[in-house]
């Protein structure tokens, strides 16, 4: 599959993206404290086919929030060794049309991230 454009958005609709990527790719779950305390399933945006309103409204660190509704949305990852660049981090339960036919059918990376093993997956994962 190529690349679909998705929208995506928080509960209130304060905040707002537009994000294209192609799901059959694959999307990724992490067992590490944040991601599965925010229950974050993510995929990976090339900072060029993400754009975003609401932004500048978005509290906290690191993972920003919607302050009005309190939905993680989206998370830009700046450029370093372990990565193939910066890139844009959505959250995948922020996506507003996404057929979930569709997710299910995209491999999942699941990374254990709670003992800095991120390129394998935990010994558990039926929680995430």
């Amino acid at each position: 599959m190529a690349k679909q454009t998705f929208h995506g958005s928080c509960k209130c609709g304060t905040v707002k993206f537009t994000a294209a990527f192609d799901i059959s790719a694959g999307t990724s779950k992490c067992n590490c404290t944040t991601c599965w305390k925010h229950r974050w399933w993510s995929a990976k945006v090339k900072p060029e086919d993400f754009s975003a309103t609401g932004e500048d409204r978005m509290a906290g660190t690191g993972f920003k929030f919607c302050p009005q509704c309190g939905v993680l949305t989206f998370s830009r990852v700046e450029a370093a060794e372990w990565n193939d660049g910066a890139y844009v981090s959505i959250n995948i339960a922020a996506l507003d049309d996404l057929d979930p036919e569709q997710l299910m059918a995209a491999p999942i990376q699941l990374c254990d991230g709670r003992n800095d093993d991120w390129w394998h997956a935990p010994k558990f994962s039926a929680h995430l």
